[in-house]
């Protein structure tokens, strides 16, 4: 049997922080919209959406990480090693992702 268990961010910082992230991608999505809207090169719009899609790949990273800290780590009764290695993960995930 599954249960499902719902994890939230729990940090205002935490919720700012993806908010002022997504402000920013979507501002580089208004900006590919425009260039491709001058008609500019191929090769330009391409480089600039490959750099929206890594924009996205950090901030959904930052989501994990932050929602595996907050909800498995901080306030728990985990021994330190336990608690080290889940800081270590999500540390991790947000530096290669």
């Amino acid at each position: 049997m599954i249960v499902k268990t719902e994890l939230k961010l729990v940090s205002p910082e935490d919720k700012r922080e993806l908010a002022l992230r997504l402000s920013r991608i979507e501002g580089q999505i208004h900006a590919i919209r425009q260039m491709i809207e001058r008609e500019e090169s191929c090769e330009l719009v391409a480089q600039q959406l490959a750099a929206a899609r890594e924009a996205l790949g950090k901030a959904f990273a930052e989501l994990v990480a932050r929602t595996i800290e907050r909800n498995c780590v901080a306030g728990r009764t985990l021994d330190l090693a336990a608690q080290q290695k889940l800081v270590a993960l999500t540390k991790i995930l947000t530096k290669y992702s």
